[in-house]
């Protein structure tokens, strides 16, 4: 799920403005001013959830309450704040933004659907927040058990509704920030299908105005399983990003720990 966590790292910086003069297909994808974001932590979590065996809302608010200030949504802020281990109707696009490891973990298309599904339920109980999830895991799997694009489109056509018809080109004029599942989703799936690479992908991403780090993230996650890797030192770029001194000014190693954490 490295692609997922980088994907949103190298969004960060650009999900609210772009400089004067942006060139998406030229900007350095990792600079010092890039971080990691809620997308990163909240899948972290989802992997410690599924390797610890335990339910994803107690990873989420474990991890959550960890990681307070990363850019929590405000209704998600309330959940870990009551404790709560129940879905606020949301079908805002963290559902789907924190999957990337289910999609690869499980073995079968119907264990990763369930999965992301249970995934999803416990905040975005929303039908459309189930559904977001549910594709973005069900792409991950294909693409990392070698199906093929055009598989992978009709995949998301036949189960999901989703409007892949219209190009980037068609696209980036109308662009508009969106953070809902419904407008994510295609999107995303978009930026990988007309992506030649990894790193194609995530800069067909910076190219559209959107949520760039959660766009990033799940897109980045479909096109790390599709390519099989980012083509970059994925180990020291997440020593760089994901290592950071906590409260006391000690090295919190336990995000990059579980990030990296074998299967």
């Amino acid at each position: 799920m490295y692609g997922a966590i980088l994907g949103d790292i190298a969004g960060s910086r650009f999900e609210f403005s772009k400089p004067h003069g942006f060139r998406y297909n030229k900007v350095e994808l990792f600079a010092s001013n890039c971080f990691y974001t809620d997308d990163t932590v909240m899948s972290v979590a989802t992997k410690y959830a599924v390797q610890k065996g335990v339910p994803y809302a107690r990873a989420y608010g474990l991890f959550g309450r960890r990681y307070p200030r990363v850019g929590y949504g405000t209704m998600f802020k309330k959940w870990l704040d009551s404790r709560s281990e129940k879905g606020y109707n949301s079908f805002g696009n963290g559902a789907a933004m924190r999957v990337s490891y289910i999609g690869r973990y499980f073995k079968t298309l119907e264990e990763v659907e369930k999965e992301a599904a249970k995934s999803a339920i416990c905040t975005h109980n929303h039908p459309e927040g189930i559904k977001g999830a549910v594709a973005a895991a069900g792409c991950t799997f294909l693409a990392k058990n070698g199906y093929s694009k055009k598989e992978i489109r009709r995949y998301v056509q036949e189960n999901f509704d989703y409007n892949l018809s219209k190009p980037l080109f068609l696209r980036r004029p109308f662009s508009k920030f969106d953070i809902t599942c419904q407008g994510s989703l295609p999107l995303a799936i978009v930026c990988f299908l007309e992506s030649t690479s990894w790193e194609s992908c995530i800069r067909n991403v910076f190219s559209v105005n959107c949520d760039t780090d959660t766009i990033g993230c799940i897109a980045g996650g479909i096109a790390d399983a599709f390519y099989g890797g980012t083509g970059y030192d994925e180990d020291a770029l997440l020593r760089r990003y994901l290592i950071k001194p906590n409260e006391y000014g000690r090295l919190d190693t336990f995000l990059y720990d579980w990030a990296k954490m074998p299967d």
